[in-house]
């Protein structure tokens, strides 16, 4: 049986609320609420915390942080069969590690642009408005993408973080 990889199943839906638990304990160590995992073709499953505030490194977003991570355990041939989870949308910074680092299908949960809703202004500065599938579409090779899915348990990590 051949599955849509821009459709999210129910074994997806499964993998995002462990990747909004991790978003959880993100927050609960005094960081933005992201997270993301990443699961490997033989099952692996790594994790990626955001670490932006204890870190002090804007860069440190949940997906980047587990890109670096995957990129060093895992082979390029092994993260082009990988799918990456996440909370939320990834934003620019992220989607372009991802493809750099070969990963080949992307899951996420809330929008970016429901974030951007809760969001209006992050540290001062203005949230982007540049969906992942933009950024996938500029890029040689493919990226699948599915989602949103599962919004409102997404959207539940950020309450009363932002304000919203």
């Amino acid at each position: 049986m051949t599955t849509d990889p821009t459709r999210v199943s129910v074994e997806d839906e499964t993998r995002l609320l462990h990747a909004i638990e991790v978003a959880r304990r993100s927050r609960a160590e005094g960081n933005h609420p992201f997270g993301a995992i990443l699961v490997a073709p033989d099952g692996t499953v790594l994790e990626g915390l955001n670490s932006v505030v204890t870190a002090g490194d804007p860069t440190g977003h949940a997906e980047t942080n587990l890109v670096r991570l995957a990129s060093a355990r895992i082979p390029a041939e092994r993260l082009a069969l990988s799918t990456l989870y996440t909370s939320t949308e990834p934003c620019a910074m992220c989607a372009g590690a991802i493809y750099w680092s070969g990963i080949g299908r992307v899951v996420y949960a809330l929008p970016e642009q429901e974030l951007a809703a809760m969001v209006p202004s992050q540290d001062g500065e203005p949230t982007m408005d540049l969906p992942c599938r933009e950024v996938f579409a500029r890029g040689g090779r493919a990226v699948h993408v599915a989602g949103p899915a599962l919004i409102a348990e997404a959207a539940d990590v950020h309450r009363g973080f932002w304000g919203a």
